[in-house]
């Protein structure tokens, strides 16, 4: 006799996101739904399994090898279970950050379909801090890699953010050839100007007052503003390969910030045939556009 499955999946999303309340958002139920579980889990074994304190909750020293064999085998099982499902309806699902999907995924996607007629593909947004999990995607693509054991994180390329700009905003304006001229220009701002004025302190800049120019709440809404010649964006460079290749960008100075983060794309361990080929074919890709710079 073993424990409801139910209580063990609560308990190992409880586990490893060390709350309730996570556990409650992840599996999408009630805190109280997830406490009732993790009770009855704690009469089953007859010993209690979590110390609870003030705003989170910690596993007793004894749980923890069981919560790792639970994370362990709970993956395999989604894992086994969406590969079979995906050998019926040949479906992949593919989760990705707006950035990458606008202007890496859906502009190649004909590529990958013409060499995979046997693949149903889907394509949904994923969110910036998303990771991933099976039974939402097969493939995520995002920001930041995810180093747990049941995932495989595959590099693509680099954040590494410049100032960017459109051949017509230079051709109006003239070439702002110096970090000063470009912190006075007109600038674009991605959600805050925040990344703007890290960038100018990179730079050995000190800005007296606040960056000035329009705040932008999505990403693709600062691209199509910054293709349209309105200002100087900071844009991650690999992100606009195709742009920057096409001379309808200008990337204005070496100096650069967020270095130390990156895309990647993330599959469960093992993949599914069809998840590998859109991971061979995506990172493919990103390869040769990396070459072409």
């Amino acid at each position: 006799m073993m424990p409801s499955l139910s209580a063990l999946r609560v308990f190992e999303a409880a586990a490893r996101l060390n709350s309730f309340s996570r556990a409650a958002d992840e599996l999408h139920v009630t805190h109280a739904a997830v406490s009732h579980q993790i009770r009855l889990l704690e009469d089953w074994f007859g010993r209690p399994l979590f110390l609870r304190e003030k705003r989170t909750v910690r596993l007793v020293p004894d749980a923890t090898v069981l919560a790792q064999t639970l994370s362990v085998s709970l993956a395999r099982i989604e894992a086994e279970t969406r590969a079979f499902r995906m050998k019926a309806t040949g479906e992949l699902t593919v989760a990705c950050i707006a950035s990458i999907a606008t202007r890496w995924l859906i502009p190649a996607l004909p590529e990958f379909l013409s060499a995979n007629p046997d693949i149903n593909l889907r394509v949904v947004y994923a969110m910036g801090e998303q990771r991933f999990r099976e039974g939402d995607c097969d493939v995520l693509i995002t920001l930041g890699e995810d180093r747990s054991e049941t995932r495989e994180s595959t590099w693509l390329f680099s954040r590494a953010n410049r100032p960017v700009v459109s051949p017509a905003y230079l051709a109006q304006r003239g070439m702002p050839d110096t970090a000063e001229a470009i912190a006075a220009a007109d600038l674009l701002h991605d959600e805050t100007p925040d990344r703007w004025l890290n960038w100018c302190r990179t730079a050995g800049l000190h800005p007296d007052g606040p960056l000035r120019g329009p705040v932008f709440q999505d990403f693709n809404l600062l691209a199509t503003a910054v293709i349209a010649g309105h200002g100087i964006a900071l844009c991650p460079t690999e992100v606009f390969r195709r742009e920057l290749d096409n001379g309808d960008l200008v990337i204005l100075s070496d100096i650069e910030t967020l270095t130390d983060e990156s895309y990647f794309l993330v599959t469960a361990r093992p993949a599914s045939a069809a998840a590998v080929k859109f991971r061979d074919w995506f990172c493919g890709l990103a390869g040769r556009f990396r070459e072409s710079g």
